[in-house]
């Protein structure tokens, strides 16, 4: 399902302005964790390229909550309920470029991801998490 720059900018503006209660970025990122333990995992598992001791652990956060910004508006735009991704989704969604791959798949995402978030390496995570996604709503 190819996700229009509206549907993109709906969860974004909807998040912006849910963003002062406190709890709400804590709630994305649980439900997140809990309904796809592999690709937590996944995040995790990249503590050291994400600032290791110096940062890991809040980059790791922010990481996962913009996936489950990707998947919301994956579920808002009616795509089916996104299913537990594995690591074989995960392993074909980090063949080559996930930022250019992702720039070709879903632009909205790309811009998404290239206006939100600064860190290279959480960039190319995030975007390799929503062509693992875009797969597995396809």
């Amino acid at each position: 399902m190819k996700l229009t720059k509206e549907q993109v900018a709906a969860v974004v503006t909807e998040a912006s302005q849910k963003m002062s209660d406190p709890n709400y970025s804590a709630v994305m990122v649980g439900g997140f964790v809990q309904s796809q333990p592999n690709v937590a995992q996944f995040i995790s598992a990249h503590d050291q390229e994400l600032g290791g001791e110096n940062g890991g652990a809040e980059t790791i956060v922010n990481v996962i909550f913009h996936c489950a910004l990707i998947a919301t508006a994956f579920s808002k735009a009616g795509s089916s309920r996104l299913r537990t991704l594995s690591f074989d989704d995960l392993d074909r969604a980090a063949a080559g470029d996930a930022l250019a791959r992702l720039a070709d798949v879903q632009l909205p995402l790309h811009e998404f991801v290239q206006a939100n978030i600064e860190h290279a390496e959480a960039k190319r995570l995030v975007a390799m998490i929503a062509l693992a996604i875009d797969g597995a709503t396809a």
